[in-house]
């Protein structure tokens, strides 16, 4: 037996709360499931499979691995803020369940450092130029998609949809930063 008490392997996963086409939120409160916040969140989940289908393609403890698992980290405090009723915002915490303005400078500063690594491309990107920067335009589009979700949501003083239109530039730049270095491998060759 553990410290947290006798282990029952047959934990049920579903309640049945969920049954009426409802969900509940975060701090408490339900809403319908086709509410535009429970849409956003699922876009939100979404692109953290997205962007965590990206991350396998590199090693564990790899720097872009860790950048990815990162981004992946503060895709949950950004779920945590809109799975929040507005009444119960005073609840959240910065950096842990409210995105800040901090998480939005940091991909900034990412999306500036990556830039300086490889020249831009000049013209239009066609993804696939190799398996890694595929996935990771592929968690780009779907975050773009998050970003208008957010865009109709309309969260007044949140920097959800900021975070999100910058991730999905970082993710833009992750991808030719991947392209740039698949193009050095094959040229070595």
């Amino acid at each position: 037996m553990s410290s947290l008490g006798a282990y029952d392997p047959w934990v049920r996963v579903y309640t049945r709360k969920g049954d009426d086409g409802t969900t509940g939120l975060y701090f408490g409160g339900r809403v319908r499931k086709d509410s535009i916040r429970i849409q956003l969140n699922g876009a939100v989940d979404e692109a953290q499979a997205a962007i965590g289908m990206a991350r396998v393609e590199f090693d564990a403890g790899s720097e872009p691995n860790e950048l990815l698992a990162h981004i992946e980290r503060d895709l949950y405090v950004l779920m945590a803020e809109v799975a929040t009723a507005p009444k119960n915002d005073h609840k959240l915490i910065a950096g842990a369940s409210l995105a800040t303005e901090e998480m939005v400078e940091w991909l900034e500063q990412k999306i500036d450092a990556l830039s300086h690594r490889f020249e831009m491309p000049s013209d239009f990107v066609i993804p696939g130029e190799n398996r890694a920067s595929a996935t990771i335009d592929l968690a780009r589009t779907v975050t773009r998609r998050a970003e208008r979700t957010a865009v109709s949501m309309k969260m007044d003083g949140s920097t959800v949809a900021r975070y999100l239109n910058r991730l999905s530039d970082l993710l833009w730049v992750f991808a030719r930063w991947q392209e740039g270095h698949s193009q050095l491998a094959n040229e070595k060759k």
